[in-house]
């Protein structure tokens, strides 16, 4: 029996890391899409770009894990099943607890994972994606201005550089500047230096011409200077990154109710959050039960077993869209938690009975044999 369960576990984490580095590369190209502005306005490095949309794996990892993991122990029994393995293992006397204890141990691993990349890993990298893109954001010495191209750092205001120089300045300025909803002023100067400080970033004009046009009375005027400061307006705190519940560990989620800090509508979101880093994880084991178990309980079709994997499919999706609607509900009324913890629970507990139940009653009806012998232990 270890041989076949070795065997059949090899099938299932092969299946999962297929399945699992398909989807996570498709959704990793579909999210490295929002970032390709980034690349094209801000003139962020390839190696930026990659770390920023890694960063975001470990939060698309646990979302995709469990739907990998059914995908792949449906897949596996279903052939196994299909060239008749599965009958001749149960034609062995193999209960069919034990033939899905293969796929319930590779779901309590992957559960365990989920768990620490929920709790640490998550926290880690939101943390981290937040700082960099902060920096990305607010931090112009990180902007790479393109020789010769216009960058829009914001919609009313457009920066023009004609040359890099060794020194770190930059040379040949021009600026539109309309976020004055009364003035519209362009600036041009022979160079400039981008510096940071406690208000934002700004850039130093050195030697240059400011003309300016009112927009209620249109009246024009021009003033040259020696020195002039533009602020970019990119102040952003970063207390407002920290305000992601994603960032916040499992002990101050669970805790929130007591938070007087928190309005109650933040409280009940945290606390809600808290709860799902317990109930999200265990979508792996309860996937992982609902494919296995009707395919071992179900009887040998050999048109298919169209009908199981359709039933299984559909179960899975049931539980996906109570667990989201759930969770939304609960954030607001916490008597719908009740439901996102009986909507992982009740699943576990009739996979389990419908894969435990034929051992009972064999055992049942050996007990009531008058031949049974008892008094004496039994291979």
């Amino acid at each position: 029996m270890k041989k076949l369960s070795a065997y059949i576990t090899k099938q299932i984490i092969v299946g999962f890391l297929l399945v699992s580095f398909s989807l996570m590369s498709i959704i990793w190209l579909s999210q490295s899409l929002r970032f390709l502005d980034l690349i094209a306005s801000k003139g962020i490095s390839v190696g930026i770009f990659v770390k920023m949309t890694t960063l975001l794996m470990p939060r698309i990892f646990t979302i995709l894990a469990p739907i990998s993991l059914f995908a792949a122990v449906l897949f596996v029994y279903n052939r196994m099943l299909a060239d008749q393995e599965l009958v001749v293992m149960k034609s062995a006397g193999i209960s069919p607890w034990q033939l899905a204890r293969p796929a319930v141990w590779v779901s309590l691993m992957l559960t365990l994972l989920n768990v620490y990349v929920m709790n640490i890993g998550i926290p880690k990298a939101e943390d981290a994606f937040n700082d960099l893109e902060w920096k990305i954001k607010n931090n112009v010495s990180h902007l790479m201005f393109r020789e010769g191209e216009f960058t829009n750092l914001q919609p009313e205001l457009t920066v023009f550089i004609t040359s890099h120089d060794d020194d770190g300045s930059v040379g040949g300025i021009l600026i539109n500047d309309e976020r004055n909803p009364e003035v519209k002023a362009t600036l041009s100067a022979e160079k400039g230096v981008i510096v940071q400080t406690s208000k934002g970033p700004r850039i130093i004009l050195i030697n240059g011409n400011r003309q300016e046009i009112n927009k209620k009375n249109h009246r024009f005027s021009s003033v040259n200077f020696e020195k002039y400061s533009v602020d970019f307006g990119l102040k952003e705190t970063k207390a407002r990154r920290k305000n992601s519940v994603r960032v916040r560990s499992f002990g101050e989620l669970i805790g929130a109710l007591d938070n007087d800090s928190l309005p109650p509508a933040e409280r009940y979101k945290w606390f809600i959050e808290g709860n799902k880093r317990i109930t999200t994880p265990l979508l792996a084991l309860v996937y992982s039960l609902i494919a296995c178990t009707g395919l071992i309980i179900g009887n040998f079709n050999r048109r298919g077993q169209t009908k199981i994997i359709a039933v299984s499919l559909a179960s899975v999706i049931l539980i996906q869209a109570v667990d989201l609607t759930s969770g939304n509900l609960a954030s607001k009324n916490l008597a719908w938690l009740t439901l996102m913890y009986a909507n992982i629970i009740a699943p576990l507990i009739c996979c389990t009975v419908l894969l435990l139940a034929p051992d009972i009653l064999r055992r049942r009806r050996a007990e009531q044999n008058p031949y049974y012998p008892r008094g004496e232990s039994h291979a």
